[in-house]
C-alpha cells in the first residue's frame, strides 16, 4: 500500500477487515504468530513493528537496522523473531 499501512483481508469474502498503521515507508514483510495473536511487519523505515491483532494495535516497534527489512520469521514456539535486512544483518 502506498500509505505504509499492511491490510488484511478475509478470505472467503475478499474484504479488508483491518489497516493496521505506523510505518513511516514501504512494508516489505509481515509474519504471523504461531498463535495468531500477533502480526510482525517489517519496512523500509528500518523498524519492525509487533501488532495486538485483536486490538489492532502496535505493540512494540524494534528498531536498530540501518536498511530495509526485507524479511521477518517467528521461531516455532512464538518466543523469538528474527529480521532480516538489507544492510545484511538478522536480529
Amino acid at each position: 500500500s502506498t500509505d505504509s499501512s499492511v491490510r488484511l483481508w478475509r478470505v472467503n469474502t475478499g474484504r479488508c477487515f483491518q489497516i493496521l498503521q505506523g510505518h513511516r515507508d514501504w512494508i516489505y514483510a509481515v509474519a504471523f504468530h504461531p498463535q495468531g495473536h500477533i502480526l510482525a511487519s517489517g519496512s523500509a523505515d528500518c523498524t519492525v513493528k509487533l501488532w495486538n491483532m485483536h486490538e489492532g494495535k502496535c505493540l512494540k516497534t524494534c528498531a536498530g537496522h540501518s536498511d530495509k527489512i526485507l524479511g521477518i520469521a517467528f521461531s516455532p514456539n512464538g518466543q523469538i523473531l528474527a529480521s532480516a535486512s538489507a544492510d545484511r544483518t538478522v536480529r
